[in-house]
């Protein structure tokens, strides 16, 4: 188990949320983040959001000080591109990326493709979103029958199988979703299946 967090977000108000990457306020909140969780030293810090008014080496560079003085261990970025991926590891080494990428959305698609490549942690968000598609007669149904497993079981199993690389964290809010989703990862999927998932669209 590892504990992460991030910063560089701040919301306004209801749907407002706005990326922040001042060294200032970075390292403010990796201070509060500290106290809160109360550690000495964050495991994995991950960048929310790049901020486009602060050039990225002065937003990746605190986090680099951070971690120089002890205080965090990896460093990660939040929904970025290969280019921005690549320009941040001018800076620091950045040990995971975590973008949405599930089922329906694979417009990470090229960046989990480098990431592998690179080593690099893969940390897709949402990664469920089956809904109506597990559903009887639905892309996935067929599949979700024969294997005798969930909708949610299948689309973890889909990730864990697209990469080694990747590291799903689904949300739960009771112990048998929680065995539910851990039950994915002894899911074995064919090549035809694999085929057939890799396909499947909203």
């Amino acid at each position: 188990m590892i504990i992460a967090t991030k910063a560089g977000f701040t919301r306004s108000g209801p749907n407002d949320w706005r990326a922040v990457g001042r060294p200032e306020y970075l390292r403010q909140q990796v201070e509060l983040s500290l106290r809160h969780l109360g550690l000495d030293r964050i495991p994995l810090l991950q960048l929310h959001r790049i901020d486009p008014k602060v050039p990225l080496a002065d937003q990746v560079g605190e986090l680099k000080l951070l971690q120089d003085e002890g205080k965090i261990g990896l460093i990660g970025l939040s929904e970025v591109d290969v280019d921005e991926l690549k320009e941040a590891q001018k800076t620091a080494t950045i040990a995971s990326v975590q973008n949405l990428y599930n089922l329906t959305n694979r417009k990470s698609e090229a960046l989990l493709d480098f990431v592998e490549a690179n080593d690099i942690a893969f940390v897709p968000w949402f990664p469920l979103a089956t809904g109506k598609l597990a559903e009887p007669g639905g892309p996935l149904g067929s599949i979700v029958k024969r294997l005798g497993v969930s909708g949610s079981q299948l689309a973890l199993a889909w990730l864990l199988q697209r990469s080694p690389v990747m590291l799903p964290i689904p949300g739960t809010s009771s112990v048998d979703h929680l065995e539910d989703n851990i039950a994915a990862a002894g899911v074995k999927l064919s090549a035809d299946d694999v085929e057939a998932l890799s396909t499947v669209r909203s």
